[in-house]
């Protein structure tokens, strides 16, 4: 039997393991494990090992070898672990419609909102949201993004929502990049036929979900509370239906207003993305809780409302994940390491806190134990930016881009 070469990849001026740090609560600088002049040994997509650079060499003198010019430091690949990059059309009118003083409401009755996104991504068809995705994709690549979860939501009806998971299961057999699917159908009520919040989540139920599980469209459900979306009560019911079926469970929740993270802790929700309302009682029942929280800097920036309080979540020994949020409405920028930085710069976070929230940590709040740190048995999917010191990769806000980018261990930029 053919034994799989080992690959040495080299130089790094430093790399950053992230693989002793724990899963929750604050982080100081001084946790960082680094690895000066480190190398990383590779098997296929595998790591071996991760130790000094001419160490390794020594240990492993018929390896294959890699070798990279100038200062590098490499951390695991990002993971964006809430995004909505399946869509067609565009909300700039929203935008700029928002910054001229308008309401949401407004917004709406003017053409704009989420329907306005509906209604282009029911026009569209399957190719052509893939076609759409696909640059997208390509984005979160050059920006050092290995793994991105993406959401339905756009469709609100049964051949849309499915056409949108078919369109993410297709796009992901055609890019390097992960994409880990999830059905959320339930982001808003549907505008036609006057039906109810319950009748429309009876119909995921009885009708969308059961195309899911036979097509394996996904293995993730979430659902937006907030008033003009779903109440809590009916989403405890619907969501432990699917629970019962073996899905994993996140919810939008307190975005504008407090409800959605009791929803998510009483239901055992792996996540509770956005959180900008959340106060100190929903702080606390966090904490106490093993309940993920996500921070979406993108939709703040986009919005202009307040940032998700990371801080004090941190401090009352939460985890901590940080997505984008990617979507046409709220947050159009889509610039994951970007926003982090800005989030860092507003909730005082420390640069432990930031890259643990877009490694691991994101890796955590979508159950992928095989990534998300540079360690024995871990993917290699790795990200090297050009530069001497760690400190220098958000001190730039985004603007440092990634020298190279490796994904199952192939070099992919």
């Amino acid at each position: 039997m053919h034994k799989e070469k080992h690959t040495l990849i080299g130089p790094f001026k430093q790399i950053l393991p992230m693989t002793e740090l724990p899963n929750k609560g604050a982080l100081k600088d001084e946790q960082l494990s680094i690895i000066e002049d480190g190398g990383i040994l590779l098997q296929g997509d595998t790591i071996l090992e991760v130790d000094n650079y001419k160490a390794l060499l020594a240990k492993h003198p018929d390896c294959e070898v890699e070798t990279l010019s100038g200062d590098l430091v490499a951390l695991p690949g990002f993971i964006d672990a809430h995004t909505h990059i399946c869509f067609a059309g565009t909300r700039s009118f929203d935008y700029a419609a928002r910054n001229n003083g308008k309401t949401y409401i407004e917004i709406s009755k003017e053409g704009g909102g989420i329907w306005s996104t509906v209604k282009h991504t029911r026009a569209s068809s399957k190719e052509e949201l893939v076609a759409l995705m696909l640059p997208r994709m390509q984005k979160q690549i050059a920006n050092g993004i290995t793994t991105t979860e993406v959401k339905s939501g756009y469709g609100l009806n049964v051949e849309n929502e499915l056409k949108m998971l078919q369109a993410i299961k297709q796009a992901d057999q055609k890019h390097v990049l992960d994409l880990v699917p999830t059905c959320l159908a339930a982001h808003i009520i549907p505008k036609e036929n006057g039906i109810t919040e319950q009748e429309y989540l009876q119909l995921i139920l009885e009708e969308i979900e059961p195309r899911i599980a036979e097509e394996k469209l996904c293995k993730r459900f979430d659902i937006f509370i907030e008033d003009g979306a779903f109440s809590a009560e009916s989403s405890i019911d619907y969501l432990n239906q699917l629970k019962a079926k073996g899905y994993e469970l996140t919810v939008h929740g307190d975005q504008f207003n407090a409800g959605g993270s009791k929803v998510a802790i009483a239901v055992g929700a792996k996540s509770v993305d956005h959180l900008e309302a959340s106060g100190a009682e929903e702080i606390n029942a966090l904490a106490n809780s093993e309940v993920i929280p996500v921070a979406l800097p993108g939709a703040t920036i986009g919005l202009g409302c307040d940032f998700t309080p990371a801080r004090k979540l941190l401090d009352k020994g939460c985890s901590l994940a940080i997505a984008s949020d990617w979507n046409p409405g709220s947050a159009p920028q889509g610039n994951l390491l970007s926003q982090a930085a800005i989030l860092g710069t507003f909730q005082k976070l420390s640069t432990a806190e930031i890259l643990s929230g877009i490694t691991y940590r994101a890796a955590r709040a979508l159950s992928l134990v095989d990534r998300g740190k540079l360690g024995i048995k871990f993917k290699a999917d790795i990200v090297a930016f050009p530069c001497h010191d760690y400190k220098e990769i958000l001190y730039h806000q985004g603007e440092l881009k990634a020298a190279h980018v490796w994904k199952n261990g192939a070099k992919v930029i």
